[in-house]
């Protein structure tokens, strides 16, 4: 019993370093491990991936990558959570308590992203504009990306956007114009409160943001289950 719990450890091991050494061996980008994370995060404490879902609580969080109803049409995470860097985290807290004192709220759909995930979103559509390159990484894959839109607290329900979210389309950039007004008010809405509390605006994408903090930390591989 022992010998086969051996093996099966063996192969879940092999199943996890495989692919990301494959990954690194075809791209030339090195990333950081869990045993380098925990090691960053002793030294300084801003390096911390949090978990949104209790850091903010109430937050809505929708998780698609964890479904079939994704760019991919299969799951390319194993857990619906999500996570961010710790100062990230912060200031996604303080613009969703700006938001409910005026009856609105976050819908978030990602955050932290394994860079093994981004290298599948390349291989499957090599468009940078719309999925990172595995050559550089993506925000995501630093914990400092964020793609969410706008809820009414009332009724639950997401406010009009200029298009659905992952839709890799013209009108899904963030400065689109040919979009109805409501559309346009809900979107600067948005903007607004993100740019107010340290986020930048991804120009391809209206529900993507960047953390203006982003170059501070480093493109991480780490599943969502060593996270937690």
């Amino acid at each position: 019993m022992r010998t086969t719990r051996i093996l099966i450890w063996a192969g879940l091991f092999l199943l996890w370093t495989i692919p990301r050494a494959l990954a690194q061996g075809r791209y030339g980008l090195r990333t950081v491990n869990l045993e380098e994370y925990r090691k960053l995060v002793r030294e300084d404490s801003s390096q911390e991936l949090v978990p949104l879902a209790t850091f903010i609580p109430g937050i809505r969080l929708d998780v698609r990558y964890a479904t079939d109803s994704n760019l991919m049409d299969r799951p390319v995470y194993s857990l619906a959570v999500v996570y961010l860097r710790r100062p990230a985290a912060e200031a996604l807290k303080a613009a969703e308590e700006e938001l409910r004192s005026s009856g609105y709220g976050f819908k978030v759909f990602d955050g932290y992203r394994p860079y093994r995930v981004t290298v599948e979103f390349y291989e499957a559509y090599h468009d940078s504009n719309f999925v990172a390159s595995p050559y550089t990484g993506s925000r995501h894959n630093r914990g400092c990306a964020v793609d969410l839109t706008l809820v009414d607290l009332k009724t639950g329900k997401e406010l009009v956007m200029p298009t659905p979210y992952d839709s890799f389309t013209k009108e899904a950039a963030a400065d689109y114009r040919d979009i109805t007004p409501p559309a346009r008010y809900n979107r600067k809405r948005l903007q607004d409160v993100m740019l107010k509390h340290g986020f930048l605006i991804y120009a391809s994408e209206w529900w993507h943001f960047d953390f203006a903090g982003w170059k501070n930390y480093a493109v991480t591989d780490i599943p969502f289950e060593e996270l937690k």
